[in-house]
């Protein structure tokens, strides 16, 4: 297979890490109060909406380092840098893991190609540790991480679930706590790992705040309660590790335009624009994570939003990414940018240590990485039937995330210790 040679990816808000350092900013993706680990801003002549060119490379490559390893320059910015074909991914197979629902499973739905599954995210200047499930698993022993978001969030929740099982020998010894069916109809799911006495849980929401129905004249309608959480956030105190995310159902259409959707107290809002009402959900979730995060304790990460790769159209309109077998060779981040710099923006506020795991820019060139006809079983017209462009095959894409989130953790863990 040859493969195109390109620029490396130019991310306008990069992340480096500098170890045993004191000082950072927001920009990290943590907040500026107890992390060492900073970021700085990279623009290169580039906006928010610039393009981030990525370079795409083949090679039987080393797959990173040793597990826990980090090495390279004592900067490590890990989200400037290239996606390197590597022939030792994935890091599990379809058939080892039942986790996968029907939606994420290309390879058992007919995709014929498996160059999807490797290729693995190198950062400029550095090699991030490869995930260790082992290692992982000795992190969470006695903890709670907890996934809390729409159904991309899940995609991630199931990668973790796949990553992790695959070195438990008894699967037995793994097991969902009230027998359910990993299925797109439930969302509420606790698995428990046994031997470590951990739980990987996942819990939907499409928006973090509440979904509700109030009367507009004569009728009850559909409202959103930006001011309230999501009533099923008892669920999520106490958890040791928190992965939320939010934003694919910030659209007008999800929104119904904005027009008589938004409500706070008893008002609805006969019109209220969606990124001002992202920012005030924003703000009643980080006013939630501040009172029940516990200091010390909770590691609270907020994942940006994973583009989607629809051509010709909308999901509802003939979009498609079928036929894509290659990273992009640029990827333009206008659709949230937006919505990132706000969330930057409410997250420098609070009073709780937040990792933004930004993942928008890297996941951008990833066109081949979608399930598009293979999100169902065989016997479907890809003439006739909507595409996904927008989840993801697994294995994939989402076990970058999870490795990047296994990184962000191990270097939290050295750096608690070597205080």
């Amino acid at each position: 297979m040859q493969t195109p040679k390109l620029p490396e990816t130019q991310v306008l808000k990069s992340a480096v890490f500098k170890f045993n350092q004191k000082n950072t900013n927001l920009s990290t993706g943590f907040n500026g109060s107890n992390s060492s680990v900073n970021r700085k801003s990279e623009i290169n002549g580039s906006t928010s909406s610039g393009t981030r060119d990525g370079e795409v490379s083949q090679k039987k490559a080393s797959s990173g380092t040793r597990d826990g390893e980090i090495k390279g320059e004592k900067e490590c910015d890990i989200y400037t840098g290239k996606w390197v074909f590597d022939e030792t991914y994935p890091l599990y197979s379809t058939a080892s893991c039942p986790f996968i629902d029907d939606g994420f499973n290309c390879e058992a739905n007919g995709r014929p190609d498996r160059d999807y599954m490797k290729w693995r995210w190198q950062p400029r200047g550095c090699s991030i540790p490869r995930f260790s499930a082992v290692n992982m698993l000795k992190l969470l022993r006695g903890k709670r991480l907890v996934f809390v978001g729409d159904s991309i969030n899940r995609n991630q929740w199931e990668s973790m679930l796949c990553l992790l099982r695959s070195s438990i020998p008894d699967p037995k010894r793994v097991f969902e706590a009230r027998g359910r069916k990993i299925t797109k109809e439930k969302g509420i799911y606790n698995f428990k790992f046994v031997d470590y006495g951990c739980s990987v849980e996942y819990y939907v929401t499409h928006f973090l705040v509440h979904e509700s129905k109030a009367r507009v004249g004569p009728k009850r309608v559909q409202t959103l309660r930006i001011d309230t959480i999501d009533r099923g956030s008892s669920r999520w105190k106490k958890a040791d590790i928190l992965v939320f995310n939010t934003a694919h159902w910030w659209t007008h259409t999800k929104t119904k335009a904005g027009v008589n959707y938004y409500q706070e107290g008893d008002q609805v809002h006969h019109h209220l624009d969606v990124l001002t009402a992202y920012r005030r959900a924003l703000m009643t979730w980080a006013s939630w994570v501040d009172r029940h995060a516990i200091p010390g304790k909770t590691q609270v990460f907020f994942r940006t939003s994973a583009p989607s790769h629809f051509s010709g159209g909308q999901w509802n309109a003939g979009g498609h990414c079928n036929g894509e077998t290659q990273p992009l060779r640029n990827y333009t981040n206008g659709e949230f940018a937006e919505k990132l710099r706000l969330t930057e923006e409410v997250i420098k506020e609070m009073r709780t240590p937040v990792t933004v795991l930004n993942i928008t820019d890297i996941s951008g060139l990833r066109v081949d990485g979608h399930p598009s006809v293979y999100g169902r079983k065989p016997g479907v017209s890809p003439s006739s039937s909507v595409q996904d462009c927008s989840h993801w095959c697994l294995p994939g894409v989402p076990d970058t995330w999870n490795e990047l989130l296994y990184f962000l953790l191990v270097s939290k863990r050295r750096e608690v210790s070597t205080k």
